[in-house]
């Protein structure tokens, strides 16, 4: 049974259909608007303000999901991903979501999140995830703070109680020249990776500016845009990295 219901809704951003992105399969996926984070190189910076999102009930949401329900159960794969913004900063919405698309819908979940707001995530929400997408941007403190604004130690916890719970997690590096790209800083989230047990594939992304006009409309200065994409090589060594710790990375 559900704990908390929301009448109210939530702020959502807005909501996609894609593949082999924001988990397995053919994916709904809803964008939550608001974030804790100010990540120097995020992608979506029109989803950091929970203002920019529209209030919408759970009912809306699970309408929209399911013109495409069909769809996704005939893949054989697939299901509905959270992602933002962060999820967590509306963890009473995003438990409802969870458990809708789940018990209702019959779809595969997934949490994409920063964890920084892990602690705001109930035993509830967690149960009616089965896959949480983690993001891990640095193992340097201070680059960390630097990269987003906000400490690490937050997502630390948060993935060693996902490990207690034997949750399955695909971890979520973003590699940038300059500065998450030093092998002892890649080193040491693939050894931190490697010691929970419950980690069963790490993404390597690389660094890109996909979003950089999205800064711009907002009038905010990408601080960014001089810095490189990572070469096929770059990408590829922190790949090594995380597998020589017998993690499998794409």
């Amino acid at each position: 049974m559900l704990p908390t219901t929301v009448k109210a809704g939530g702020s959502v951003h807005s909501w996609d259909l894609s593949t082999g992105v924001d988990g397995p399969g053919t994916r709904f996926v809803v964008f939550l608007a608001g974030c804790p984070l100010n990540c120097l190189y995020c992608h979506n910076p029109d989803t950091m303000r929970m203002r920019s999102g529209t209030r919408t009930t759970a009912d809306e949401v699970l309408a929209e999901a399911a013109k495409y329900t069909g769809f996704i159960h005939a893949t054989g794969s697939g299901g509905a991903t959270l992602s933002g913004g962060e999820p967590l900063l509306q963890p009473a919405f995003t438990g409802e979501l969870l458990h809708r698309f789940k018990h209702e819908l019959g779809l595969h979940t997934a949490l994409d999140t920063s964890g920084f707001l892990g602690a705001r995530a109930s035993d509830a929400l967690l149960a009616d995830t089965d896959l949480v997408l983690l993001d891990i941007k640095s193992w340097d403190r201070a680059l960390y703070r630097r990269l987003t604004g906000r400490p690490l130690e937050p997502t630390l916890d948060f993935a060693r109680r996902l490990a207690g719970l034997d949750k399955n997690v695909h971890l979520r590096f973003v590699l940038v020249p300059g500065l998450t790209d030093p092998p002892e800083n890649v080193a040491g989230v693939a050894a931190f990776a490697a010691s929970l047990g419950n980690v069963s594939r790490v993404d390597v992304l690389p660094f890109h500016k996909l979003g950089q006009s999205k800064w711009a409309a907002l009038g905010r200065e990408f601080t960014l845009a001089d810095t490189p994409t990572p070469t096929p090589e770059q990408v590829q060594a922190a790949r090594d990295i995380f597998a020589a710790h017998g993690l499998r990375a794409v």
